[in-house]
């Protein structure tokens, strides 16, 4: 079991396989060249896999693959069969952006992927592009029919932005509705990465828009899960994400590691600690004892609203966000 200095229990481990991404979107990297990290920085899916069992053997019962985007990295299947095989009881995610799941949906989930969440921020075709810099929306949509049709779990994960998609909150919800998929609004974060000039809706400004349409009430927290859950009278729950807030911490059961090996305990502290050097000698107990040292040292909460921390130097790209 791992549990950190402030009692948390941590049980979820985010894997980014690449940094690379196939849309440019404005709050993320937007104006990031297209490039490739050389093959030989990353960690190749088995030294992924050694770091993973060495977590899983430790507590962790949870296991999301994100990037950049994750399906651009090839044979991404054979990572999640290695999870799947090793611990079949291990809850394994994805997140992505939908992209190029039609043409891989049924490979994943036969390997022994559980469920997906796919970002989805428009339904205008016009604004999509905008926001992704890049023509989307028709293969994104794709995308989400073919995990659905496979019989994946899907989240709908939509970044409400001002003046952009703001008035789509209400469309984006029943179109999550009407495919039995959940949404979650995610409160954009900050970051030096993104294009100058957005800003995001709080998550109450976006909660004010749906009480004008739907009724819905406020219901309990999933354990140790980042949004804050509200449920229609017919059953649909829906969520917020709202990393700004403090308490949004206090349930934290998360680690991230990148695909260059490095181990990092919370998204909005610079600090991490590599795991490369440990897997690449084969040196489990060295492995094991950064993870130790990294949750050891997770911060009780993040940095937003410090007068040291308003925009994040992090690429979330990187991390997973």
């Amino acid at each position: 079991m791992l549990i950190d200095q402030f009692g948390r229990k941590v049980t979820y481990l985010r894997v980014s396989v690449t940094e690379r991404c196939n849309f440019r979107c404005r709050y993320c990297m937007a104006e990031k060249p297209f490039s490739w990290v050389p093959k030989e920085n990353l960690l190749s899916y088995e030294e992924l896999f050694a770091f993973i069992k060495i977590a899983i053997d430790s507590g962790i019962t949870k296991i999301r693959l994100t990037g950049g985007e994750p399906t651009t990295r090839e044979n991404l299947d054979e990572l999640i069969a290695m999870i799947h095989t090793y611990s079949p009881q291990t809850d394994i995610g994805l997140t992505t952006n939908g992209f190029l799941l039609p043409a891989i949906a049924a490979k994943l989930q036969q390997a022994g992927l559980k469920r997906i969440n796919v970002s989805l921020d428009s339904l205008d075709p016009d604004i999509a592009r905008y926001i992704a810099q890049k023509e989307i929306l028709e293969q994104v949509l794709r995308g989400i029919d073919a995990a659905l049709n496979v019989g994946l779990k899907v989240k709908i994960n939509s970044v409400i932005l001002k003046n952009i998609n703001e008035h789509e909150i209400v469309q984006l919800f029943e179109f999550a509705r009407s495919h039995g998929a959940q949404i979650r609004y995610i409160e954009y974060m900050e970051n030096s990465f993104a294009h100058n000039g957005i800003k995001g809706l709080t998550s109450q400004e976006i909660l004010d828009v749906l009480k004008n349409h739907i009724d819905f009430a406020p219901i309990p927290k999933e354990e140790g899960g980042p949004a804050n859950l509200y449920e229609t009278h017919d059953g649909y729950r829906f969520g917020t994400i709202e990393p700004h807030r403090h308490d949004f911490c206090s349930t934290c059961d998360r680690l991230r590691l990148t695909a260059e090996g490095d181990l990092i305990g919370c998204l909005y502290f610079e600090g991490s600690k590599s795991i490369k050097e440990a897997i690449r000698h084969e040196n489990i107990l060295k492995a094991k004892e950064i993870l130790e040292e990294v949750i050891l040292n997770k911060p009780e909460k993040n940095l937003w609203g410090s007068e040291e921390f308003s925009i994040s130097n992090r690429a979330f790209y990187e991390t997973g966000g």
